[in-house]
């Protein structure tokens, strides 16, 4: 899909553009040697968070015996009986902190107060799939087990993320609605990251500023590593699910000239195809991440007050009990 500077929205143009100039990569071999370098910018802020939230971290144990820190944010008022939100950060699969996410998760206290659990789950420069997904299982046993003592209601978990972090919310209510020892009341997959085969009219030849259809090819093969390009799981590509029945209730946004429109709207199309209830808006003009790139733009505010009030709606409406 073919991207000019004058489809992009008047006031996301000139911050697309440089950082359109920061972010590219001219070949395989760079964009991989950036994502390291871009997760040690990263890793020298962990532990570093905004005003105005109140964070601790929690390690957990993995399977292996290694450890996986999660960070859990918790309303500075009473957090007795509130929904308890898995937030699952982007970064292409191949970098990126909880911590970067910071004003995401105020906004959600700020609309209603809740519990955000944030797990730094393992990047595809280290260990491809299944490991971000295993990791963010296990955040998910771990905030059920310990809902009581975090003051959340067992019946209202939800999950949510951004980018990469919406492909894994995607994949990982599939998860969890077929292991069937977690039920998620609502999720949250801002324009995700569904579709490894890029078949879709968007996913082709686009060179849209920040994410483009070559960078998109780069992150699924490290994310994939020896199974790009074979028949992959759904729980590792969301888009190759053939069945959407049982999932919860979805809200989620994508701009219209970004490499994960299509892939984001067919997603949208199966789950109302199977009953489930999805808030959708497409927003015009709009490259991907639009409203982290440049938050203050009217249509990114458009975006943010639509995921707010998607979110509250589902506070008071949406609910799952434990079996």
């Amino acid at each position: 899909m073919k991207v000019t500077y004058t489809m992009i929205d008047k006031e996301l143009r000139l911050r697309g553009r440089l950082l359109n100039l920061l972010l590219k990569s001219s070949s395989e071999a760079k964009f991989i040697k950036t994502m390291h370098n871009r997760q040690k910018q990263s890793d020298s802020r962990k532990g570093k968070h905004m005003d105005g939230l109140n964070c601790r971290e929690e390690w957990i144990e993995r399977k292996d015996g290694s450890k996986l820190r999660l960070l859990v944010y918790e309303p500075l008022q009473s957090n007795h009986e509130v929904p308890g939100v898995l937030w699952l950060h982007g970064g292409g699969y191949a970098q990126g902190i909880p911590e970067m996410f910071e004003h995401t998760y105020k906004r959600l206290m700020d609309t209603h107060n809740c519990v955000i659990v944030a797990p730094d789950y393992r990047l595809s420069i280290e260990a491809p799939y299944p490991a971000a997904l295993e990791d963010s299982y296990d955040a998910l046993l771990w905030m059920k087990e310990q809902a009581e003592e975090l003051g959340i209601r067992d019946h209202q978990i939800m999950v949510g993320g951004e980018s990469a972090g919406g492909g894994l919310t995607a994949a990982l209510t599939l998860y969890a609605r077929d292991r069937g020892e977690v039920n998620i009341a609502f999720q949250m997959p801002l324009y995700p990251m569904l579709d490894d085969r890029m078949i879709m009219e968007s996913s082709k030849d686009n060179h849209a500023p920040i994410w483009n259809s070559e960078m998109n090819q780069w992150a699924w093969k490290l994310y994939l590593g020896d199974q790009y390009g074979s028949e992959v799981s759904p729980y590792a590509a969301a888009a190759r699910a053939t069945d959407y029945s049982g999932l919860p209730p979805t809200a989620t946004f994508v701009g219209d000239i970004e490499p994960f429109r299509d892939e984001t709207m067919e997603y949208v199309k199966q789950l109302r195809s199977a009953g489930v209830p999805v808030e959708f808006e497409l927003y015009p003009g709009c490259y991907h991440g639009f409203d982290i790139i440049h938050p203050q733009a009217k249509v990114s505010q458009d975006a943010i007050s639509f995921f707010l009030k998607s979110y509250a709606y589902a506070v008071e409406h949406y609910f799952a009990e434990q079996s």
